[in-house]
């Protein structure tokens, strides 16, 4: 495991010192201090941060592993769910084994929120957690580093630009996966694709798979080592975007000026808002094992597409949105109960997301509403349809 330490994370006998090393940063207590309490922490900041230092070094005082640690992240990740969800539903955990490794592969909404309850869904279900790629631009602190890596978070260098030494990060990547599944029999999460899908269209990036396989053996079958991966495509969706108005402002820069800019701490403020913001009904639906004779990454990228789009659920506001449309209003299952809906019911839920639409900026408004109805089209176009008889 030497080979990896430069981006596996971390075990227990770190845990403690890792600890001792952050809580006694004040940049932490500041961040947190911001994120817990937006309004005050400016002019009350200097009263806040040392009773907030406080807590967290009580609360991690008896925490000496990563299990322990994952205990105090589950507490904090059970009031973020009472307070920003409506609830949170998953399905597709009762065909997979619960003593067995798998990668999972998702599509990629929220930069903290997609690991995190794909997690909460295998963790209360009796699965092992998740050790959770995340990429280096996201930690521009070292005491995100450290935080992540204590939560079973691994790390992909994005940052090397080198051909040769992008190439080697990518390999030892793909070293480690395959490691972490076979020999560790360690549960996986990675993103189909770097960065979101801020306009809904949830597509896989073959260059994802092309790295999971540079481990492959040359004498080994492709297929073969795609089996071995045991690759588990998962259909993420929120019944609402937290961020929504951030992605259409970042799209509309591109469409008008080519280009979009962004700020320093962008990613941070996208990560904050994701968690603080109201996200409605979550599923998470985890589809079946690959274990077709794929020929190449291509067929292996259009069968988790092929899974992520057919086995989305849809809310009534991706239903509003593409009723909203160009498109002939149709009958489509929403929920994961598949309630049909039909344009004239839901008027409370519509008349919510009308005032949602009416509060963004009004040339950012066509944005979001693509951005909820593309996985209805998708849906549509992966099923063949039949969403349209229901």
């Amino acid at each position: 495991m030497t080979d990896f330490d430069d981006i596996r994370p971390y075990n227990d006998a770190e845990v403690r010192p890792v600890l001792d090393r952050i809580l006694a940063d004040p940049e932490l207590a500041d961040a947190v201090t911001r994120l817990k309490f937006p309004r005050l922490a400016g002019p009350l900041g200097f009263v806040l941060r040392p009773l907030v230092a406080r807590v967290m070094r009580r609360q991690l005082a008896g925490v000496n592993s990563v299990d322990e640690f994952q205990l105090v992240v589950e507490k904090y990740m059970r009031h973020m769910i009472e307070e920003t969800t409506t609830k949170i539903t998953h399905s597709g955990l009762d065909k997979l084994d619960p003593t067995r490794a798998y990668l999972f592969i998702s599509n990629h909404r929220d930069i903290a929120m997609d690991p995190a309850f794909v997690n909460w869904s295998l963790y209360h279900s009796g699965f092992k957690t998740l050790r959770i790629a995340i990429g280096d631009n996201l930690l521009t602190k070292e005491y995100v580093s450290d935080l992540m890596r204590l939560n079973k978070s691994f790390i992909v260098k994005r940052g090397v630009k080198a051909p040769r030494e992008k190439l080697k990060a990518a390999k030892k990547l793909s070293a480690y996966i395959y490691h972490s599944l076979t020999a560790d029999k360690a549960n996986i999460w990675i993103a189909q694709r770097e960065g979101r899908a801020k306009d809904g269209n949830d597509l896989t990036n073959s260059a994802v798979v092309g790295m999971l396989t540079l481990n492959r053996p040359k004498t080994q079958d492709y297929a073969d080592y795609v089996r071995e991966l045991a690759i588990v495509p998962v259909s993420i969706s929120y019944e609402l975007d937290p961020c929504d108005e951030a992605k259409a402002h970042e799209l509309h820069q591109q469409r008008t000026s080519g280009r979009y800019e962004k700020g320093d701490q962008e990613d941070v403020q996208s990560i904050a808002r994701g968690i603080a913001g109201q996200k409605g009904h979550v599923h998470v639906a985890f589809g079946d094992v690959l274990s077709g004779d794929f020929a190449d990454a291509d067929a292996v990228t259009a069968e988790i597409d092929r899974q992520i789009w057919s086995n989305y659920v849809l809310h009534p506001s991706n239903c509003i949105a593409f009723d909203q449309g160009s498109e002939e209003a149709r009958s489509l299952p929403y929920s994961d109960q598949a309630i049909p809906f039909e344009p004239g019911n839901l008027t409370d839920e519509r008349a919510s997301f009308d005032l949602r639409l009416q509060s963004i900026p009004s040339d950012y408004r066509d944005i979001v509403k693509a951005m909820y109805a593309n996985p209805v089209r998708h849906k549509l176009a992966a099923t063949g349809g039949q969403e349209r008889e229901c």
